[in-house]
Order: C-alpha cells, then sequence, then structure tokens
C-alpha cells in the first residue's frame, strides 16, 4: 500500500521520549511548553508563538482574540470555499457573519476576482485563507487589497509548514496564522497546533484564553497591569480570571516531541517540495496541475489532482494499492453544516473541486519509484 500520509514520529523519536519520561518530568504544560514555543517562532521568523491543542483550536483562539481585542468594525469575515471545517467554524460559532470566496482555479486558495467584488458588497473587517495543501496565495495582490481595504488577514497555514513566498514563510503575511501538528502532517506532536503573531496584546489575549482566562501564563508585566487595574492580590490572582476563556492546553509531553521533530523538519520539508517536483514533472500536461504562484517553494502535504474521470481514477489507484481523498473536502458550499444554514451561492471553480478533485499520496518516505506508479495510472485517465 502506498498511503497517502506516513507518520514522522519514529522509533527513534520513542526512544527519546520513553528515556525522557524515565526522568519523572512534569508532563503538563510547562517549561519546554515555553521551549518550543520559542524555538519555533525562530524557525518561522515571527516573534510569539503560542503552542496549542490543535490547529483547529488555532483557528477558534485566533477569532476569539480578535473580538477580544475589540478590532472588529463589523461581523463580517470573508472564508475561503475550499477550506476545511474548522477554518470556517469558528466564525460561525462566534456568531460572525461567514461570505463565502470562490477559489482560484491554478493554485485553489482566493480567487483573486471575485475576493474584490465580496469586499465592494460586504466591506468585511477579516479575510482567512489557506495556503491548500501548501501552495501559496497570490499574497501580493491580497496583501495590496486587504491594505487598501483595511481587512485583517488570517493565514490559516496547517497544511504548509515550510513553504514560502518571495523567500518568506508563509504564516508570516497575516496578523495571525495557524498551524497544525497533526498526525500525517509535515511535523506531528501527536495532536497539537501553533498560533503565531507579531502583535503583543494578542498574544496576551492567546496566552490568557488559552489557559481559562487567568494570567498565570503572562509576562511579570502584564500581570501587574491586569491585578492593579481590577486590586487583585497575588493569593486572589491564582484564580482570578480576565477572560472568559478555554482550556486549549496542549502537554509538555507534546512539546517534547514537538522539539525533536523541529530537528528534522529542514529536510522533511526539502524531500516533500522534491515529491511535488516530480509530480508535476510527470504529470501529463493534459490533467489539471495545481499552478503555485511565481517566486513560490511549495512545501506540498499531499498532491492535487481535477480530472472528469474521477470514479474510473479512484477504483485503479484503489486496485493498485494507492491512498487518495477527497481534494480536502471539496467545496465548503456542499456541506450540510453551510447550505442548510446559508445556502448555496455560485461558485463555479469550487464546485469544481468538490466533484471532480482529489489528492495523492505525499510524504517524506514516498520514493520516485511510488510517484511513477501513481502518475502512470493518473496519465492513463488524461
Amino acid at each position: 500500500m502506498i498511503k497517502l500520509v506516513q507518520d514522522t514520529i519514529d522509533k527513534q523519536d520513542i526512544n527519546s521520549l520513553i528515556n525522557w519520561l524515565k526522568t519523572e518530568p512534569q508532563l503538563t504544560k510547562g517549561s519546554l511548553t515555553v521551549e518550543f514555543e520559542k524555538k519555533w517562532s525562530e524557525y518561522l521568523g515571527c516573534k510569539h508563538s503560542v503552542f496549542i491543542n490543535s490547529g483547529s483550536s488555532a483557528n477558534l483562539a485566533m477569532f476569539y482574540s480578535i473580538i477580544l481585542s475589540n478590532r472588529l468594525r463589523n461581523k463580517k469575515v470573508i472564508v475561503p470555499a475550499v477550506s476545511w471545517v474548522t477554518t470556517v467554524t469558528p466564525v460561525i460559532q462566534f456568531g460572525l457573519e461567514p461570505i463565502m470566496c470562490d477559489c482560484d482555479p491554478d493554485n485553489l486558495g482566493l480567487e483573486v476576482e471575485s475576493l474584490k467584488k465580496l469586499i465592494e458588497i460586504h466591506q468585511p473587517s477579516v479575510l482567512i485563507l489557506v495556503h491548500v495543501l501548501g501552495v501559496p496565495n497570490h499574497m501580493d495582490q491580497i496583501i495590496q487589497i486587504c491594505q487598501e481595504n483595511e481587512i485583517i488577514i488570517l493565514e490559516d497555514t496547517c497544511e504548509s509548514i515550510g513553504s514560502e513566498y518571495r523567500s518568506k514563510k508563509l504564516g508570516t503575511f497575516g496578523l495571525m496564522s495557524s498551524f497544525s501538528f497533526y498526525f500525517g502532517h509535515h511535523m506531528s506532536t501527536i495532536e497539537g497546533g501553533m498560533i503565531c503573531t507579531d502583535d503583543d496584546d494578542l498574544y496576551y489575549i492567546l496566552l490568557s484564553i488559552r489557559s481559562h482566562g487567568w494570567d498565570r501564563d503572562l509576562p511579570t508585566h502584564k500581570q501587574k497591569e491586569l491585578r492593579n487595574k481590577y486590586d487583585i492580590n497575588d493569593f486572589r490572582a491564582l484564580y482570578t480570571f480576565y477572560y472568559p476563556g478555554f482550556n486549549l492546553r496542549s502537554t509538555d509531553l507534546q512539546a517534547f516531541i514537538g522539539l525533536g521533530q523541529l530537528e528534522k523538519i529542514q529536510s522533511i520539508v526539502r524531500r516533500r517540495n522534491e515529491n511535488f517536483e516530480i509530480y508535476n514533472s510527470l504529470v501529463d500536461d493534459r490533467v489539471w496541475k495545481i499552478n503555485p504562484p511565481t517566486h513560490s517553494f511549495v512545501s506540498n502535504f499531499a498532491y492535487p489532482i481535477i480530472t472528469e474521470n474521477l470514479e474510473p481514477l479512484i477504483q485503479e489507484l484503489n486496485n493498485n494499492q494507492i491512498e487518495s481523498r477527497p481534494l480536502i473536502c471539496g467545496s465548503m458550499n456542499e456541506q450540510p453544516f453551510w447550505y442548510e444554514s446559508f445556502g448555496k451561492s455560485s461558485l463555479p471553480n469550487a464546485l469544481r473541486v468538490h466533484r471532480y478533485g482529489l489528492y495523492l499520496p505525499n510524504h517524506p518516505k514516498l520514493v520516485e519509484e511510488d510517484i511513477v506508479k501513481i502518475t502512470n495510472i493518473i496519465n492513463k485517465f488524461a
């Protein structure tokens, strides 16, 4: 079986974890979490990182922190049609107004002309984008449009660790970004995710709402500021809550794994890019292939295909023991949770992805021989 994804936690990682556990360390969130956050920030090139229990929770906390910081001029948020359910659902869960944007027919990110029209009509406060499968959006155009219209950009970068645009890592273009360390993603902490930002105030809010809304994780000067503002002594501060928060913490056990994963992330990213380039060179030009913007480096999560011969292709892949999945989950516009509440918009590009899209294996253990086998099957249906 050629698997869609493979675990990046290997026997050496497990043995290191066992030896660490034998020292009877703190397992709940502690100093290793802080170390992991620091080293992740250094890797990404951002000021602050907050380790959290999943990429989905990262999206949830990003939206909540913006609400708590009073940065919304209205409740309107642009969301991408080709994305993941927990990219979109925090907007709904917090009572905001999601406005769905069609995907670009080349890179599956936000389609710029559709985005311009939606902004002209709705003047939203926020835009969240997804770099689909590691492929950058048209960032120059999107950033310019958002600056001109004073729109906050959030990046869902859960599938895109190590991808770059103009030699700058994805996840450093918006006000905040989210990452996922779930099994099969570029690196894994079993479950886990990260929120990244250069904004001090949002960072403090994120630290607090991750842990109930108290101040224990905040720097001393911020603790003093809050305690003085509300006349809280050090004893009462132990159980004083300044925000209506959550428990979205991860653990030091997972941070230990994450630190080990960071040691090999460069080789993982490089191999995923090499596999992507091999796919692109071997897939017949008559088949739809993703077309990244110029100045892109693609740390590909899985390789996407769109074909009207989808059903026979899936059958042939299954017959040859090659795993595949729907292209993310198609169009959010076609998902019951969406259309039962908001109806269906005309999103022709995303509809095509929904009906005819799938993605194929890419991971560091995939070899060129596997890719040749997969692409030979794809090309039979060109």
